[in-house]
């Protein structure tokens, strides 16, 4: 790292880090509290968060994905450099979105949390995208009730054989009407959080999908509020993004990268100038140890929003206040469980 770069990353420690202090927890009562691979915390310890990161994926498929498809201590070395220097430059939370039958790992994200001080959520729930690949066989037989029973299960005691508890609920479709399987992952995904409160975050193909989403929630009684709209970035009619949030729903404009700088920076501001920050979250879906390739294939980083994203919104117009929003009191509101 140059010397300009690491400067860069130094000051947006310390500006990172005056944004954790002091954020009064919104959720009432001793027992608000989010899961982390580590245990339950108080929400206002949560601090600096990455609503959306990935540290190993495997794409092999729900027919085909079995353990130890890949060397743990290899990841560990692969990985743990990249989340001390995100640690380093002010970031206190990571929310991993690998689900299961993908390459979620509890037992390995555990030991890379106690490794690099950074508190780690993981998931419960199924990934319907990508034309169902990573949907296990049971589930196209199983009920919506069937499926949320598994997974409320998990929510109340623990993800075999490690006991983590989950911090949220991951579920996928893809653009356009949803499917049957995507319709019913869904509902289940409804069931679950009505049962445990865990929130909902789903990678969601366009924005004809999401208002479907939104609908079956509807019929559930689940508020817009406990669901995410995962990738909302790829919905180019921003009118959209607008109406989902004036719904109530957390809109995520995740995948920031060089490539996507400008376009992230204007999606930002916009719902700024709309007055709707607050339903706003923001990350890059970095990371990516992919299973089957040589030494993981190559692995993006953490660091790119603090050290370049930041510094170009604010160029743009985006206050420290608006930065302590996205980046602590938005999780923090999303992620709490109240009981």
């Amino acid at each position: 790292m140059n010397l300009s770069r690491r400067a860069i990353l130094k000051g947006a420690a310390l500006s990172l880090g005056a944004l954790g202090a002091g954020i009064a927890t919104r959720a009432a009562g001793p027992a608000a509290r989010v899961n982390t691979v580590l245990g339950p915390i108080k929400p206002d310890a949560l601090g600096v968060t990455l609503m959306h990161e990935h540290i190993l994926v495997d794409f092999v498929g729900a027919d085909r994905i079995a353990p130890g498809r890949y060397d743990a201590e290899e990841v560990i070395r692969t990985v743990l450099p990249h989340l001390r220097k995100l640690r380093a430059a002010g970031c206190k939370t990571l929310v991993e979105c690998t689900p299961a039958f993908l390459g979620r790992d509890p037992a390995l994200l555990t030991r890379l949390s106690e490794a690099s001080g950074l508190q780690i959520v993981t998931n419960t729930g199924f990934y319907g995208a990508s034309a169902d690949k990573f949907v296990p066989r049971f589930a196209f037989q199983e009920t919506a009730e069937q499926l949320a029973a598994r997974w409320t299960r998990e929510a109340r005691e623990g993800i075999p054989p490690t006991g983590v508890k989950p911090g949220f609920i991951k579920t996928g479709t893809d653009a356009g009407p949803l499917s049957p399987v995507n319709t019913r992952l869904v509902a289940a995904a409804a069931l679950t959080h009505l049962r445990t409160g865990l929130l909902i975050a789903s990678h969601t193909g366009d924005g004809v999908a999401a208002m479907a989403e939104l609908d079956v929630l509807k019929k559930y009684d689940v508020p817009p509020s406990s669901w995410i709209w995962v990738h909302a970035q790829n919905e180019r009619n921003r009118e959209m993004h607008r109406r989902a949030a004036e719904m109530g729903a957390w809109v995520e404009f995740d995948g920031i990268s060089e490539q996507t700088l400008e376009l992230h920076v204007e999606l930002v501001m916009e719902m700024k100038r709309l007055r709707l920050l607050n339903r706003v979250l923001i990350s890059q879906d970095a990371g990516w140890y992919h299973v089957g390739e040589a030494a993981g294939g190559a692995f993006r980083g953490y660091d790119f929003l603090f050290s370049r994203f930041l510094p170009q919104a604010r160029k743009s117009g985006l206050e420290e206040v608006d930065i302590r929003l996205l980046l602590v009191e938005n999780p923090q509101r999303a992620l709490t469980l109240l009981s």
